[in-house]
């Protein structure tokens, strides 16, 4: 059974903070009462949708609105129940109508995982004209670690990754991001290789799922190599951790367990 603490917010104003913080979140470190941004997207989630994109416009709003769990004081090994993960919001992703729909089956961290969605982004809209297209990453193994905020990464994951990386690097908005968005074939703009970043990519529609999995097995990977500094049990490690994914994702109870459930939903699939 999981129990929750009684420091829980409404949607509304779980939705005001993670509009007004996101942009923190993604270059600065992060403290205890950030879990709750968490509820939200990061950003305006409409500002670089393509034009025609109503369907997908309506799903970006609908997922803003959507709520998150992010306040869990223990999680356990396996889900069974859907208030253990983001149901509503994964509910909204199976049910997306148009066809042009694509899932990426995301493992590896340094590989180039990003950019590839996002040329999969750039052709569908605008060689294939489908605005509506909706990409998501089925995000697990080490690129699940893009997926946590910055108090995560300073209080683990720097660690864990021997300092290679001292923050969540996937999140910074690179200067192409400024770029005008109006000219999508500027080779130094908003849509190319120099702009790979989760939160763009966010801003552009696209959906990351987190694995509830990985959560369990990175945190008994840091129990194994006495990465606790709370001396934290491994039900409470994987909360906290569940409490700070980034803003925008959604949980799901396993990755490899979704997938089928978005082939039978009519998405795509690329590996």
């Amino acid at each position: 059974m999981i129990k929750r603490t009684n420091n829980t917010i409404t949607r509304r104003d779980a939705m005001k903070r993670a509009l007004i913080c996101a942009g923190a979140v993604a270059v600065a470190s992060v403290g205890h009462n950030t879990s709750a941004m968490a509820a939200g997207m990061s950003g305006d989630p409409a500002n670089l949708l393509p034009s025609g994109a109503g369907t997908l416009r309506d799903l970006s709003d609908r997922l803003a609105k959507a709520p998150r769990r992010r306040d869990f004081k223990t999680v356990p090994m396996i889900l069974t129940s859907p208030d253990q993960w983001d149901d509503a919001a994964l509910t909204e992703i199976l049910r997306y109508a148009p066809k042009s729909k694509q899932v990426w089956d995301n493992t590896a961290l340094e590989s180039p995982w990003l950019n590839l969605m996002r040329n999969a982004m750039n052709a569908q809209i605008w060689s294939f004209k489908h605005p509506d297209f909706l990409t998501v990453s089925a995000t697990h193994g080490t690129a699940h670690l893009a997926l946590y905020d910055n108090y995560i990464w300073n209080k683990y994951l720097s660690t864990f990754t021997k300092g290679k990386w001292a923050s969540n690097i996937w999140l910074k908005q690179p200067p192409a991001s400024t770029a005008n968005p109006a000219d999508f074939n500027d080779v130094e703009g908003v849509y190319s290789p120099h702009d790979n970043s989760i939160i763009v990519l966010q801003r552009r529609g696209a959906v990351f799922l987190a694995c509830h999995n990985e959560v369990w097995e990175l945190t008994m990977a840091l129990h194994n190599k006495g990465i606790n500094p709370d001396k934290l049990s491994h039900e409470e490690m994987a909360a906290e951790f569940t409490n700070h994914l980034i803003p925008g994702v959604v949980l799901t109870p396993g990755i490899v367990g979704t997938l089928p459930e978005l082939e039978q939903a009519g998405f795509h699939y690329a590996k």
